[in-house]
């Protein structure tokens, strides 16, 4: 860190005190921190004739604290990422469907700025009846698309949805269930299903009754 400081100033009111007969002692003694570095200042001093006097020495320069920094969280988690068993990542879902056997439910959501997204998440899929309804019969994917600055995923996280969503969402379509069979077909998609988790089961074993 170095502070500059003009010594024309200075030399003009020093001299200027000499004149008047204002207190010589000090126009003696008038010094200035030109530079300060690594622990040591350099001091410049002008006595009443204006002649300079130059001067480094150590001192304990105490360092100056930096603003406090507050680190926060990318992407929160959504109320359906943190229930236990979901995915973000559409590939990984793909294989635990074939490893499994099971159909893959994979919802398109905006968790900050989509009402009907923020319902089917409360009233559905974070109800603990429908994880356990799932736990056993699908393979959970959810993809995020909130608009908040302080609510966006990260690059990788983000890549991950859109590649998702440019499979199986090319429409744009918020919020979406997406049914997909172990082999990758897709079966149904639907919106927003009012009734809990009971009427979302309900209209899964329209598609597959074994659901």
């Amino acid at each position: 860190m170095s502070f500059a400081i003009s010594t024309g100033p200075v030399r003009a009111f020093v001299l200027g005190l000499a004149l008047l007969g204002i207190g010589p002692a000090l126009a003696q003694r008038t010094t200035a921190i030109i530079k300060a570095k690594d622990n040591k200042v350099k001091t410049q001093t002008l006595d009443a004739a204006g002649t300079t006097v130059s001067k480094t020495k150590a001192v304990a320069v105490a360092p100056i604290a930096s603003a406090p920094q507050v680190v926060t969280s990318v992407a929160m988690a959504t109320p359906v990422e943190a229930a236990a068993g979901w995915v973000t990542d559409l590939g990984e879902a793909q294989t635990r469907a074939k490893a499994t056997n099971r159909p893959i439910l994979a919802v398109f959501s905006g968790s900050d700025w989509c009402k009907p997204c923020i319902m089917y998440e409360r009233e559905v899929f974070a109800q603990p009846e429908f994880t356990a309804y799932a736990k056993d019969k699908l393979v959970l994917a959810h993809f995020d698309f909130p608009r908040q600055k302080k609510n966006q995923p990260s690059a990788a996280q983000l890549k991950l949805n859109e590649a998702a969503a440019a499979q199986l969402n090319r429409e744009g379509d918020f919020p979406l269930a997406v049914l997909i069979a172990p082999n990758g077909k897709v079966l149904a998609k639907t919106g927003y299903i009012a009734g809990g988790p009971a009427a979302f089961a309900t209209y899964l074993k329209t598609v597959v009754p074994t659901l």
